[in-house]
């Protein structure tokens, strides 16, 4: 009998509106780079960009959230405390409001991924306490714990420990001292990143397990290797982002190995459960399938690109460019996104059937969202090559002529992110249109 306890769908229903709001967001963003200042009028790029990064942030967040309570209740089913997860998800709503309206309203005064007032942080961290309560209140019940409970623990509890830390610069005595701010903030973006990454790998290997049926994966010596190093790159790949600022070489190419190291660790375990899935169980899991495979093709696309960048003098060009924020977008669209994605055609199923089985358009969709995504991302590297090779050499051109030279990248970049978030958004109404109507059916049924 199916579990009555539905909490992790209203967490993936609201991931997937903001998904929605951060491609709108992000493609008006990138509009101004080919009309500069189209949108002043209304909403300018200082505005535009951070609600786009802050509506993908909390669809990767609400999203990941919403797989960990879906994940709990089939392990053990209806031992989610309802009240305290809804209000942990209100109070998320009630954030998400108050941020989006004072960015309209140019409110600012955060750092980076962070932007808004900081007194907003609050109610996130109050929301994610719960969430932390919630998650230890179920996870006690489970006598030997797979390697998924172990990363999602550790992803809730260290995220509610770089998030404070992410804002000790209120204090004056660190943010009067400039290295040592920008040290802390540029370690806590790279941290925050990791603890989320516990959170949407821990989702994938449940969905590996989930859609084979084969309960030793996650108890594998391997997944726990790549447990530990995942823990490792939470505490110690954030070298990587200061390599501008006076620290310890050896800091930064610890950083990378880890880094690199727990990717590789990654694309491994995919691969093996690719090997052992059957025809059948492909088909019934058609989807969260493919967004699973597409996931391990961007691991390795961005494991590329991460090679790259931590060559030291390589970085020297690659660094501040749209390099940077390709390996971004690859990591935060190829991966997370692809996990996430998979995880809400698993959990936004009606009853016992997957939900939306294979058909044309949403195949089509599919192929489009990774096709768009290529040649976004591609046309980032190519734009940061470009960039890098100008602010490294002698300047001939000024930074106005070199932009310009650039246009017709950015008119590419511009028509594949349109392309992308076309794509990206039937999909997130397809789910959203599901879980909708299963749950109009059972309001029906009362």
């Amino acid at each position: 009998m199916e579990s009555q306890n539905k909490t992790g769908k209203y967490f993936l229903a609201v991931a997937l509106i903001m998904l929605i709001l951060g491609l709108v967001f992000g493609v008006l963003a990138a509009t101004n780079y080919i009309h500069p200042g189209y949108s002043k009028t209304w909403l300018n790029f200082s505005q535009l960009r951070p609600l786009h990064v802050s509506c993908i942030v909390f669809f990767i967040l609400i999203g990941a959230s919403g797989c960990v309570y879906s994940g709990l209740n089939f392990i053990e089913p209806d031992k989610i405390k309802k009240p305290i997860a809804f209000t942990q998800l209100g109070l998320w709503l009630v954030a998400i409001f108050f941020i989006i309206y004072s960015y309209f309203n140019s409110e600012f005064g955060g750092r980076e991924y962070w932007e808004f007032p900081p007194k907003y942080s609050i109610i996130i961290a109050v929301a994610w306490l719960l969430f932390l309560i919630n998650f230890i209140r179920v996870a006690i019940k489970i006598k030997k714990w797979p390697v998924y409970i172990w990363m999602w623990m550790t992803g809730i509890f260290f995220f509610l420990l770089t998030f404070s830390e992410n804002y000790l610069w209120e204090f004056p005595f660190f943010r009067e001292h400039f290295v040592k701010d920008m040290t802390i903030q540029w370690k806590v973006n790279g941290s925050l990143v990791g603890s989320w990454n516990q959170l949407v790998y821990g989702t994938a290997m449940f969905l590996m397990e989930k859609i084979t049926n084969n309960k030793e994966g996650a108890k594998s010596n391997l997944a726990f290797r790549m447990y530990f190093l995942g823990l490792t790159n939470l505490m110690f790949n954030w070298g990587h982002h200061i390599y501008t600022l006076p620290t310890e070489s050896y800091i930064r190419y610890v950083s990378y190995i880890v880094s690199m190291t727990e990717w590789i660790f990654l694309a491994r375990i995919i691969y093996m459960f690719r090997q052992t899935l059957n025809e059948a169980e492909k088909l019934s899991h058609h989807f969260p399938y493919r967004f699973l495979f597409a996931s391990e093709i961007w691991v390795f696309l961005n494991l590329m690109l991460a090679i790259i960048m931590s060559i030291p003098v390589l970085n020297l060009y690659t660094h501040g460019t749209h390099i940077t924020v390709a390996h971004a977008m690859g990591t935060t669209i190829g991966i997370n996104s692809m996990i996430l994605l998979g995880a809400c055609f698993e959990f936004l199923r009606r009853n016992n059937n997957s939900i939306l089985h294979p058909s044309k358009i949403l195949n089509f969709f599919f192929w489009m969202t990774q096709i768009s995504l290529f040649v976004f991302w591609l046309a980032l590297i190519i734009i940061g090559i470009k960039k890098g090779i100008w602010q490294m050499g002698p300047q001939l051109d000024s930074f106005t002529v070199m932009m310009a030279k650039l246009n017709g990248l950015f008119q590419l970049f511009v028509i594949a992110g349109c392309l992308l978030m076309i794509s990206m958004i039937a999909i997130s109404v397809a789910l959203l249109n599901s879980f909708f109507k299963d749950n109009f059916t059972r309001m029906e049924r009362r």
